[in-house]
């Protein structure tokens, strides 16, 4: 190109050829239908979505605006083949060109249960699914816990359903079942019941019943969820899936204790039915109560057979009454002459008991008495004395190691003001009074001169080789000075 022509050439700004670009892009692709592979998904906190659209050769940013990914009915992730339709633009601080979003969804069933497969390849491979996690249900419980949309039919066919059966008291989680955000409502509705506590305000259910009608996989996806299963599976309350029709199939029914393939199912799953239960019972009773009576008839013709063979109770019993009649009058007549000889030694003893002889009796029983009370007599007179012979021994040998046996012999009792007994002179504080007793009397001392110092013990010594007191200061013995 000639000098000439690059001087004719519009000079454009960088922001003026950024929107040149921006506009003839938009307008050129104000519309389009991409099909390919989910490479990066990120999802800002403001809530918009930033994805790759890539092939074998390129790769396409696109973004999605968080209202429009807020009602996505899947959730978008790497690997997954879709169909993006939206329009081409430009971000010009970027210098860069992406699809802005405006849906996005499966490219065919095909990818959808692809990733179906893998989901479920990978949770069965962790023992989610594994027969032996399973809880039974219960026979008949008193509480239902049902995490479904409140405004379906869903609801009311299992109510109906329950009413039908056996009416129980159930409680509903009101959640999404459907769309963007259905998948975290679903699990956070079963942690809920979970979290109940029995006895608390709320009853805590027995049993719970995750519902949902039919639709399109891709209505049904949020069951498919992760998350979803994971819930199900760690649910401490037994969990009864129902989602879709008995020919769809999702995560949760393979985690749950139990799936039935259709909400109504579900409630004659978690509870029998009332009539037949008390039809079961009323033919129990009666073949209880037939047992009953084919029994006591049984025992009542082997009592009347046995009857038979022991006779008539007159005929056993005729001969004892008889032997027993004769034997009373026997008894009667011994008796009567039994008394008859007693009154006839009484009228025989007692005409010998003349006024002489009770006199004698009366005299020997006397001069027995005298005997008797004599050797008492004579006895306590011994013991009186022995006893007095023991006492004036003790009151010898009392008198003998009384300290006043020792007084009389000479010694003496040195005791402080206050009555304290002194034994060593030591003990008397110098000017301090007390007193001495001796044998005859107590006479009142005062102390002089300072007091000795302790010495170790010797020996004893008899009163003759005593030492004398210590000289005082003056070269005299101390002594205690007395006072009348």
């Amino acid at each position: 190109m000639s000098e000439k022509n690059i001087g004719n050439l519009r000079e454009y700004t960088v922001s003026e050829l950024s929107g040149a670009v921006k506009r003839t892009i938009e307008d050129t692709f104000g519309l389009v239908r991409v099909k390919g592979e989910l490479g990066r998904v990120t999802r800002a906190a403001s809530g918009h979505v930033y994805l790759d659209l890539k092939d074998e050769k390129a790769v396409i940013s696109g973004v999605m605006w968080k209202g429009m990914a807020a009602r996505l009915a899947i959730k978008p992730e790497q690997g997954m083949e879709v169909v993006a339709t939206g329009r081409m633009s430009t971000f010009p601080g970027q210098s860069r060109y992406q699809l802005i979003i405006d849906s996005l969804e499966p490219a065919g069933v095909g990818a959808l249960m692809a990733l179906f497969e893998e989901r479920k390849k990978k949770l069965a491979a962790e023992g989610l699914f594994a027969p032996e996690r399973k809880r039974p249900l219960p026979f008949l419980p008193k509480v239902i816990g049902v995490v479904t949309s409140p405004s379906g039919a869903v609801i009311r066919d299992i109510l109906h359903r329950l009413r039908e059966r056996f009416p129980r008291h159930v409680i509903v989680w009101p959640t999404l079942v459907q769309g963007r955000g259905a998948e975290e409502k679903i699990v956070e509705a079963i942690r809920g019941f979970n979290a109940l506590r029995p006895g608390g305000d709320i009853p805590r259910p027995d049993v719970l019943i995750v519902a949902r009608g039919g639709g399109s996989l891709e209505d049904l996806w949020c069951f498919n969820e992760e998350m979803v299963a994971r819930a199900a599976a760690a649910s401490e309350i037994p969990l009864i899936s129902a989602v879709g029709h008995e020919t769809d199939t999702t995560l949760i029914d393979y985690a749950s204790d139990k799936r039935a393939p259709t909400p109504t199912a579900a409630a004659e799953f978690a509870v029998p039915v009332r009539a037949e239960l008390l039809a079961e019972v009323l033919n129990k009773e009666r073949r209880f109560t037939g047992a009953v009576t084919r029994m006591f008839e049984t025992r009542r013709s082997a009592l009347v057979s046995a009857a038979r063979g022991l006779g008539r109770p007159e005929d056993i019993l005729g001969a004892a009454t008889q032997r027993l009649d004769r034997a009373s009058d026997r008894l009667r007549s011994g008796l009567r002459g039994r008394l008859d000889t007693a009154l006839t030694a009484l009228a025989r003893a007692s005409g010998r008991l003349t006024p002489g002889l009770l006199a004698a009796g009366f005299g020997q029983r006397e001069h027995k008495i005298g005997v008797l009370w004599s050797r008492i007599e004579t006895r306590t007179e011994r013991i009186v004395a022995d006893r007095g012979s023991r006492l004036q021994a003790s009151a010898r040998m009392l008198a003998a190691v009384s300290y006043e046996s020792v007084l009389e012999r000479g010694f003496a009792l040195v005791r402080a003001k206050d009555g304290t007994l002194l034994r060593r002179a030591g003990d008397a504080a110098e000017g301090a009074g007390g007193e001495i007793q001796f044998a005859d009397g107590v006479r009142a001392v005062h102390f002089d001169g300072a007091a000795p110092s302790k010495s170790p013990k010797s020996p004893a010594k008899s009163a003759s080789q005593k030492e004398t007191p210590k000289p005082d200061e003056a070269g005299k013995p101390r002594q205690p000075r007395l006072f009348d």
